[in-house]
């Protein structure tokens, strides 16, 4: 399966100067956040797959104009052309407004949606906003990476951690890809085309489960 993803800078390559060719075998579009709704909206237009997307911490135009014909997966988990996904956007809380949250609500947001995730046996893609705490040199506030998103890694192994957030221009340090455990983390500043390959982890329930989301 071929995913496009996208994040926080539309493309001039996609919106501008769109060649139908170059998209034609994508399977599954992913917004990882801090797009115009117009852009998600012409991309589900012109290229014949879903298109799933979480907030970002600038999309608050979104709650008076979602992007038309797409799928919010934000708290949620679905399955979509096989691929069992877990959606958890924003950023971390950095001043009043919707879509950020401080480490304790995010570790809400993924115990209430716990129980779904292993009723499907597990996850295969964690698509957010923001990265995992340490995955990068950031030291600002609205750049820290959330700490709940390497226990759900540690817990669950996704084959893809698919987020935007920190973008790929602010330092030469930032890569791309990069491997998390048995997970493969990909920046989807811009725009990004892979190719999806399973991790082959199969995730098995414990017998008696030790939540990471009490607080400390």
């Amino acid at each position: 399966m071929k995913i496009l993803v996208l994040a926080d800078v539309e493309s001039t390559y996609i919106w501008d100067h769109f060649n139908p060719e170059a998209f034609a075998d994508i399977d599954l579009v992913i917004s990882c956040g801090d797009l115009k709704a117009s852009y998600l909206s012409f991309i589900v237009t012109m290229i014949n797959a879903p298109l799933l997307y979480v907030h970002g911490n600038h999309d608050t135009n979104y709650l008076a104009n979602p992007p038309l014909g797409c799928d919010c997966i934000d708290d949620k988990v679905v399955t979509v052309k096989g691929l069992r996904i877990l959606g958890l956007g924003g950023s971390y809380r950095y001043k009043p407004g919707p879509f950020q949250y401080t480490e304790d609500e995010m570790k809400k947001r993924v115990k209430n949606l716990r129980r779904k995730v292993e009723k499907l046996g597990g996850i295969d893609l964690l698509v957010t906003h923001s990265p995992s705490l340490g995955m990068y040199e950031t030291t600002d506030l609205p750049h820290r990476g959330f700490e709940v998103f390497n226990s759900v890694l540690e817990d669950y192994k996704p084959s893809y951690l698919l987020h935007g957030h920190v973008h790929m221009n602010y330092s030469h340090k930032i890569k791309r890809q990069q491997q998390i455990m048995q997970t493969t983390a990909i920046n989807a500043y811009q725009y990004y085309i892979f190719e999806f390959e399973p991790n082959g982890f199969e995730f098995k329930k414990k017998s008696r489960f030790i939540s990471f989301f009490h607080s400390k």
